[in-house]
């Protein structure tokens, strides 16, 4: 009686789990954790794989999120101002490989503008100097830090702009929304053909300055520059330099570990992407003195 007895609570132990499992494919999800519970349970049963049971969840994340959360806050907007001329722009331009900038008056809460790349190049290519920058702007889109962004990106797509202009609520400028923002949310982060420059961690520029990508290994660090940065503490040295400044640091700081200045020269709200490595003029090149 025991043996039928334990037999016929594990039957009904496994019937009602595997009931569990079909009500969740054949009722209609309640909420979004229900939705994730069916979307994590496929992935489980190889209906769908993981790149896109990554992308589902990132749409549900998105339908979430409003402007000030998925923005480049106004520390790190790249903008031009009305006043300059396309010499003066050029180094901006070359530096940041962006396709379009806001263009301010005196200071960032007053937006001029957005101006397209393509359109300064085509007046630039033509030689003419019968053109003014205000002539070339395209109405900039401005929008609350409340905007949901799933609306926000229907409105990209239909409306077929590409930037918005993120606003508080007395008007002033808190950041930026991009199209490319939004869908890197789903899809995971979009690189271009600039980005493959980075792909070498580590890129003399000068006799004291290196380039190096925040992803590199701490022991390739440690290897190259003679450090001793804890491996422990952070897997990369852009971990390292973030534990040490203990905030997200802006484009442009910089901070001084173990006889090295490290200045963020690329960064976005989320993470470090590239760094600045100055090495001290008296510290001893010990790379080259093993070439010799």
């Amino acid at each position: 009686m025991g043996d039928d007895h334990s037999h016929s609570s594990r039957g009904s132990a496994a019937k009602s789990w595997l009931d569990k499992i079909a009500a969740i494919f054949t009722a209609e999800p309640q909420d979004l954790s229900d939705l994730v519970e069916v979307i994590n349970e496929a992935a489980m049963r190889k209906l769908i794989d993981n790149d896109t049971q990554s992308m589902l969840q990132g749409v549900l994340d998105v339908s979430k999120m409003r402007a000030r959360d998925i923005m480049v806050p106004r520390s790190q907007m790249a903008t031009i101002n009305i006043d300059q001329s396309l010499e003066q722009m050029m180094p901006l331009l070359l530096e940041n490989n962006h396709s379009r900038y806001p263009v301010v008056n005196e200071d960032k809460d007053h937006i001029e503008g957005i101006l397209l790349v393509k359109d300064l190049l085509q007046h630039a290519l033509q030689g003419s100097t019968e053109w003014s920058l205000r002539d070339l702007l395209r109405p900039a889109v401005i929008i609350p830090e409340s905007k949901r962004v799933d609306a926000l990106l229907k409105e990209f797509r239909q409306k077929r702009y590409h930037m918005a202009i993120v606003v508080d609520e007395y008007g002033g400028v808190s950041g930026l929304v991009t199209i490319e923002d939004i869908l890197e949310q789903i899809v995971g982060e979009i690189e271009d053909e600039h980005d493959h420059e980075e792909d070498v961690d580590i890129k003399k520029m000068a006799s004291h300055v290196y380039q190096v990508s925040a992803l590199t290994p701490v022991d390739e660090f440690n290897e190259s520059f003679g450090t001793s940065f804890d491996e422990e503490e952070a897997g990369t040295i852009g971990g390292i330099v973030l534990h040490a400044f203990g905030h997200m640091p802006e484009k442009g700081e910089t901070i001084e570990l173990q006889n090295l200045t490290f200045k963020v020269s690329k960064a976005n709200n989320r993470r470090l992407v590239q760094l600045q490595v100055i090495r001290a003029k008296t510290t001893i090149d010990t790379s080259a003195l093993q070439k010799d």
